[in-house]
């Protein structure tokens, strides 16, 4: 194995789960939850698709960045309309990577991007303010529960190293 390889699939920490949220439909307000049924079509009672973007994430730690960029104090998670807030973990280190959440098994997908939406939401330049750092879309894998404290742990096996 490679230094490169190495370095890129060193985790020494696991990533865990601060925030659940749903959408019931497009554009409703999300609801907070503190487990849920990952299916292959996403969360339980959210309104997204199976296919690469049935489930939404983004890491706590640019929370506080984005409200920053936007001139906020304070920006709660459902303000950005994502499904999992996770901590403790690089989410663009995984893109690709097969990831446990709970007891399903994900793929990081694609960027996140934000939506227009997000200058109303977070005001003149929230659009920009997201840019980088909207986290991003997964696939579901193998169908599970999650809930508020369980971990996000990659699965690192040969296959994945060599696309790094």
């Amino acid at each position: 194995m490679s230094r490169l390889a190495e370095l890129t699939s060193t985790f020494p920490r696991t990533g865990r789960i601060e925030w659940i949220g749903l959408r019931g439909h497009r554009k409703s307000e999300m609801s907070v939850a503190l487990e849920a049924e990952v299916t292959l079509a996403g969360l339980a009672g959210d309104h997204a698709r199976p296919g690469k973007r049935a489930l939404t994430l983004i890491q706590s730690e640019h929370l506080g960045v984005i409200a920053a960029l936007s001139g906020l104090e304070r920006l709660g998670p459902e303000i950005l309309r994502r499904n999992v807030v996770v901590s403790s973990i690089n989410l663009t280190a995984l893109k690709g990577c097969e990831l446990r959440l709970g007891t399903a098994t994900i793929r990081l997908t694609t960027v996140c991007a934000p939506c227009s939406r997000m200058e109303t939401a977070l005001g003149e330049g929230g659009y920009n303010a997201m840019r980088g750092h909207g986290g991003y879309c997964a696939e579901v894998l193998v169908p599970g529960r999650i809930a508020i404290g369980d971990a996000l742990d990659p699965v690192v096996d040969d296959q994945d190293l060599a696309k790094l």
